[in-house]
């Protein structure tokens, strides 16, 4: 019997009216998302992609005799009441049929909120706290699952990446130095942490490891004058808020060092090309769970080719991981036919496999995390050049060639 958290701030939450459910013309699926604050960009687009995949599904006729409504929780910055408060309100309407996010809190607490409620929850961000929380008890969340894969790959993979590239003779590496600075949440120190380690096993020195708080920045220039008093081979940046990691690369053309520039995240999100323009030419970033845009997936540009019709826009990596959240969901709605039976959607989606934008999404039994593999969702690693986005590695998904950056000829 699955043992139950009980969790006070849901004490109140209105319970899912089976009956009503059953026999609802209109399944209301729920979107937890930042659309106001530093990150609304991100929000705005999973609320987009959410909703084109809604309007699509209702114009073919809907799944199993419904139809679909989004609603949207607002979780602001992402604090722990803000996201609890938005969550809530999605779990209070008896009429929610499943709740989606890219990412809602830094912590994924929310996961135990929709696993009280047997909520069909899925995300596709923070994967190392989605894994710590259900690793230990999988059988206590059926209906959570996490479209991105385990963030490992972001803690290891950039040193045999790095190093592969100077053994090819793409990269010169005038040292084995490496600086890093991280903002103060879970997502950006975890993987600065791991880095940290991974560069440190490969024999590489750390020479600055700075953390900042989390928010708005207005100034690099502190850490940046660190760095250049003992120029590194290697410069990160772990922020993911695109406008902060914009002025990062400002600063650093101000007077930049004969170092390659890994940027984790944020140069994924169009607000950053748009912030940037050239000065990001050059800047290298990695995405686990992002679009495969490639010939080998077509999915991925028929996604891209239908967003940016219906909103003017490319997309970043969120829209299209809403888009096909919506989509698994209704995949197995389709099999069970009641949305009420939740256990049994939740069921169909951890054995489901679905080739997706993001690649194929299947699931880890042990994690409920999206299986990474070159078969399933690969670590795809981009150079931004003269505002282009090339995918350089795996080698077997590759658009283009790694070139080295012009500031460190």
């Amino acid at each position: 019997m699955k043992r139950r958290t009980l969790i006070s701030t849901v004490a109140a939450v209105i319970l899912t009216s089976t009956a009503s459910m059953a026999a609802a013309d209109v399944v209301k699926i729920g979107v937890l998302a930042p659309v106001s604050g530093k990150a609304a960009a991100d929000g705005q687009e999973m609320v987009n992609g959410a909703q084109l995949a809604v309007d699509e599904l209702n114009a073919a006729g809907g799944v199993a005799g419904h139809t679909f409504e989004l609603i949207v929780g607002d979780v602001g910055d992402g604090t722990t009441d803000a996201v609890a408060t938005a969550a809530e309100r999605l779990l209070g309407d008896r009429d929610t049929g499943a709740i989606l996010t890219g990412y809602a809190s830094g912590s994924n607490f929310e996961i135990e909120m929709m696993a009280e409620q047997d909520m069909i929850y899925m995300i596709a961000g923070n994967s190392a706290q989605t894994e710590g929380i259900i690793a230990p008890r999988p059988d206590d969340f059926p209906t959570v699952w996490s479209l991105t894969p385990s963030y490992a790959g972001y803690n290891t993979e950039i040193v045999p990446v790095i190093e592969g590239l100077a053994a090819d003779g793409k990269l010169d590496l005038p040292n084995r130095k490496v600086a890093i600075i991280s903002s103060d949440n879970p997502y950006s120190k975890g993987i600065a942490d791991g880095m940290v380690a991974s560069f440190t096993a490969a024999g590489w020195e750390v020479t600055v490891n700075d953390l900042v708080p989390f928010g708005e920045i207005n100034d690099w220039r502190g850490f940046l004058a660190k760095v250049r008093q003992d120029p590194p081979a290697v410069l990160i940046n772990t922020d993911y808020v695109s406008a902060n990691a914009a002025l990062f690369v400002s600063q650093f053309n101000e007077d930049p060092t004969k170092s390659l520039v890994f940027i984790q995240y944020a140069p994924s999100v169009p607000e950053f090309l748009d912030l940037t323009k050239e000065q990001s030419s050059g800047i290298v970033y990695n995405l686990l769970g992002g679009v495969l845009n490639t010939p080998t997936n077509p999915r991925a540009g028929e996604v891209i080719a239908k967003y940016e019709a219906a909103y003017g826009n490319a997309p970043g990596t969120y829209g299209p991981s809403l888009y096909e959240q919506v989509y698994i969901y209704a995949a197995a709605l389709g099999q069970v036919g009641d949305p009420s039976d939740r256990l049994a959607i939740g069921s169909a989606i951890g054995a489901s496999s679905t080739q997706t934008a993001l690649g194929v999404i299947k699931f880890d039994p042990a994690t409920h995390l999206a299986v990474q593999s070159n078969d399933g969702v690969p670590l795809q690693f981009y150079q931004i050049r003269d505002g282009e986005r090339i995918l350089f590695y795996p080698p077997v998904y590759a658009t283009g060639e790694f070139e080295q950056p012009a500031w460190m000829h």
